[in-house]
């Protein structure tokens, strides 16, 4: 194993549904680093917006989302059972509230608007600003943290990425069809990848993974020798 006492940044960057957070996840407890799912900050304010009015029947009330912003706090906190942390959103934990296909449907929408991108971009900053943290979502490489000491972006067929999704979705009892999981990757990544506030595009210095026929254990141990390649830099 690598040493470790040169603690760094770790962005992991790339399309929805493609095991970002999990994979992040695993390498911060096999690093001793601290894991931040920004994607689950974004998703939180969605659900926030949503439960305060801000979004009805799917539309997103723009104005009303950029007033809600100062109202909300979020925090993570680790959770020993699980190993990872859960996310909290004023106090209350939301970390399954924020999984459904309701809210995926919705986030894209809210994380392009200008001022929750500013908000939760400082936030993150601020979160990472000692090191020693693996952070994963849409711009972490490209915006958050341009100069982080590795940069992975992560990609898998869309077929493949919905139907992780779907079977996800499956076992936790939501009623959802593949055609419409498959539905919402294909709408998510077009978001994405569109939006005039910082767009989901690999960083010219990221390496990319693709990980649509790759195991848990094959895509750490890639980690890790890229790992090592960074710590020697």
């Amino acid at each position: 194993m690598p040493n470790t006492d040169k603690k760094i940044i770790i962005a992991i960057d790339g399309f929805s549904s493609c095991g970002k957070s999990t994979f992040a996840k695993a390498i911060a407890a096999r690093l001793g680093y601290i894991f931040i799912d920004t994607g689950a900050m974004y998703r939180a304010v969605t659900l926030y917006a949503a439960e305060h009015g801000a979004i009805r029947s799917g539309m997103v009330d723009e104005e009303k989302v950029v007033e809600l912003l100062d109202q909300i706090s979020i925090d993570f906190r680790f959770n020993p059972s699980r190993g990872a942390s859960d996310i909290y959103v004023d106090g209350t934990l939301v970390e399954g509230k924020i999984r459904t296909i309701e809210i995926s449907n919705c986030v894209s929408a809210v994380s392009s608007i200008a001022e929750v991108r500013s908000k939760l971009v400082a936030m993150q900053q601020a979160m990472g600003r000692s090191k020693g943290v693996v952070m994963d979502g849409r711009d972490i490489g490209t915006v958050v943290f341009p100069d982080a000491e590795l940069k992975i972006f992560m990609t898998a067929d869309p077929k493949v990425r919905a139907e992780r999704r779907y079977q996800e979705l499956q076992a936790k009892g939501d009623k959802v069809s593949f055609d419409e999981v498959y539905d919402n990757v294909v709408k998510r990544d077009r978001a994405d990848m569109s939006r005039a506030i910082s767009p989901l595009r690999q960083a010219d210095d990221a390496i990319v993974l693709d990980n649509s026929h790759m195991s848990v254990d094959e895509q750490m141990a890639w980690f890790m020798d890229r790992f090592a390649e960074a710590l020697n830099k």
